[in-house]
C-alpha cells in the first residue's frame, strides 16, 4: 500500500517524448521537460548536429540538441545512468566534410558568436537562396552569411536498412539539394539550414558502413554555455573569449559535464553514466552520427536526424566530474575484455603454480577524459578514474596498460581510459550491476 501511495504522489512520467530543440545554449536557468521517473524512458527526435547548425548563425552553440529532461530524484552530487535502448537513423542522406572559417563573420568564435559581415547583426536570422556554398543569406541585408564553408566534402546516400552509404557525384548532389530538409528528415522544430544545400562532391563513389551513435549525450552544465563547448577541448575556446558566453578556466572546469563526447562507442546497447550538476540532472541529446572513425579527425562526420530511446536511472551519491561508459562487449578493447572461463582456469592454474592463491574478479569500465589537448585529456581521465575508485593514478596507468587501452574519442581532446577494475570496487560505487548486464563475467 505504501508503494501505491508513493506512486500517487509522484508527478514524474514513465515516458517523456521530446520534440523540442534548444537554440544551441545549455542553460540551467531554463525550464526542463519532465520530470521522467527514475527508471523511466526518454524518447527523442534529434536533429543533425555540426554542419547544419554551423551554417545557421541564429543557432548559438554549434549544435541543435534536445531540450533537457529532468529526472525524478536526481540531486547535485548524484549521477544518472543512461542506457541507450535504440538509435534509429531517419535521414536518407547527408553531407559533410572538413571546414574552413570565413573571416569576419564571427565575434571570436564561429560556432557560437556569428556576425553578419555586411550589416553587423549578431546571430542573424537567415534564409536559403538557391544551392551551393553561397546560398545562406542574411534576412536583414541579404549578404552571404554562413560562418563556415566546406573545404573538402561529400554528399552521401544511405540504403533503406541504414547499413551502407555511398558518396554521389555533383549532379546527384545538386539534384537533391533543393529537397535537403525532407531528405535529411529534419525534425519539425529544427531551424537549421540543411547542409545538403551546399551539395559538396569532392569524394565520389566511396562506400562505407553505418554504425550510428550520439555525439551529444549528457546532463546540463551548471552554468550556461554553448552545447558544442560542453567539453574540455571545445570548452577551451570559451576561455576569456570576447563574447557573452566567455568563461574563466575555473568556471569551465567546475560547470561543464562533458556531454559533447563524439565517442563512437556511445551507441545502441551501451550505458553512459553522467554527473548531476543541477537539480534534476537535465538529460539532453543530439548530434547523431551515422558513422565515425576514432578521433573524428576531419572535424566532422555524417550528421543525421534520428529517433532515440533512452532508459534513465539515478545513482545516489556517485559524485563524478565527467562521464563513465560501459560499452557494448564488441567495443571493449582486447585487453580489457573479461577473461573467459577457459582463460580464468588457465590463470588460476598458473597462479597456483607460482604461489598466487586468488585471481582478481574484475570487469571493464571506461572513464572519459577531456582537455584542451589529448595529453591533457589523458591526464584528466586517469585522475578521474583514480579519484572515483580511491586508488592512485599510477595504478590506473598500469591497469590501462596491461588490462585496457587509451583510445581517442575526438581530436583534439576527448579520450577513453578503459581498464578492468575489481568487481568489489565496482560494487562499492553501485556500478557492478551495469557491468554484469553487458558482459559475460566468468
Amino acid at each position: 500500500m505504501q508503494n501505491d501511495k508513493s506512486r500517487q504522489k509522484s508527478t514524474a512520467c514513465r515516458t517523456v517524448y521530446v520534440t523540442e530543440l534548444t537554440d544551441g545554449i545549455l542553460d540551467p536557468e531554463r525550464a526542463m521537460l519532465g520530470p521522467v521517473a527514475d527508471g523511466g524512458t526518454i524518447i527523442a527526435n534529434t536533429a543533425p548536429g555540426c554542419w547544419g547548425p554551423m551554417i545557421t548563425p541564429a543557432i548559438r552553440g554549434g549544435h541543435e540538441v534536445t531540450r533537457p529532461v529532468a529526472v525524478e530524484g536526481a540531486e547535485i552530487g548524484d549521477a544518472i545512468a543512461i542506457r541507450i535502448r535504440s538509435i534509429v537513423v531517419t535521414s536518407a542522406a547527408t553531407a559533410s566534410g572538413s571546414d574552413s572559417v570565413v573571416t569576419g563573420r564571427n565575434n571570436g568564435d564561429p560556432f557560437c558568436a556569428a556576425v553578419c559581415a555586411e550589416c553587423g547583426t549578431e546571430w542573424p536570422a537567415t534564409h536559403i537562396e538557391g544551392i551551393g556554398q553561397s546560398a545562406i543569406r542574411c534576412d536583414k541585408c541579404g549578404a552571404d552569411a554562413t560562418p563556415f564553408k566546406i573545404e573538402n566534402g561529400y554528399t552521401i546516400v544511405f540504403d533503406d536498412e541504414r547499413s551502407i552509404g555511398v558518396t554521389v557525384g555533383k549532379a546527384r548532389a545538386e539534384a537533391m539539394a533543393p529537397d535537403a530538409a525532407k531528405i535529411m528528415a529534419l525534425p519539425d522544430t529544427s531551424i537549421q539550414n540543411p547542409v545538403m544545400t551546399f551539395a559538396p562532391a569532392d569524394l565520389v563513389g566511396v562506400a562505407t558502413r553505418l554504425r550510428p551513435f550520439l555525439g551529444q549525450l549528457g546532463t546540463t552544465p551548471s552554468k550556461a554555455m554553448p552545447d558544442s563547448h560542453n567539453a574540455g577541448d571545445f570548452g577551451s575556446f570559451l576561455l576569456n573569449a570576447p563574447h557573452k558566453y566567455a568563461l574563466t578556466p575555473d568556471e569551465l572546469a567546475r560547470n561543464k559535464t562533458d556531454g559533447h563526447l563524439d565517442v563512437n562507442s556511445v551507441r545502441q546497447g551501451a550505458i553512459l553514466i553522467c554527473p548531476v550538476k543541477v537539480p534534476g540532472g537535465g538529460v539532453y541529446l543530439g548530434d547523431m552520427h551515422a558513422l565515425q572513425g576514432d578521433g573524428e579527425i576531419a572535424g566532422h562526420t555524417c550528421d543525421v536526424a534520428g529517433v532515440v530511446t533512452l532508459e534513465v536511472h539515478v545513482i545516489k551519491g556517485l559524485a563524478i566530474d565527467g562521464p563513465l561508459l560501459f560499452p557494448v562487449a564488441e567495443d571493449v578493447p582486447y585487453l580489457a575484455r573479461p577473461l573467459s572461463t577457459i582463460e580464468r582456469q588457465r590463470a588460476e592454474a598458473l597462479g597456483k603454480a607460482n604461489g598466487v592463491t586468488a585471481i582478481e574478479r574484475d570487469a571493464p569500465v571506461t572513464v572519459i577524459g577531456s582537455g584542451a589537448t589529448l595529453n591533457e585529456a589523458t591526464e584528466n581521465g586517469l585522475k578521474r578514474a583514480a579519484d572515483l575508485f580511491d586508488v592512485t593514478v599510477p595504478e590506473i596507468m598500469n591497469r590501462a596498460t596491461m588490462l585496457g587501452a587509451i583510445e581517442i574519442g575526438r581530436h583534439p581532446g576527448i579520450v577513453r581510459v578503459t581498464f578492468r577494475m575489481p568487481l568489489k570496487k565496482l560494487e562499492e560505487k553501485g556500478l557492478a550491476g551495469f557491468a554484469r548486464s553487458l558482459y559475460d563475467l566468468a
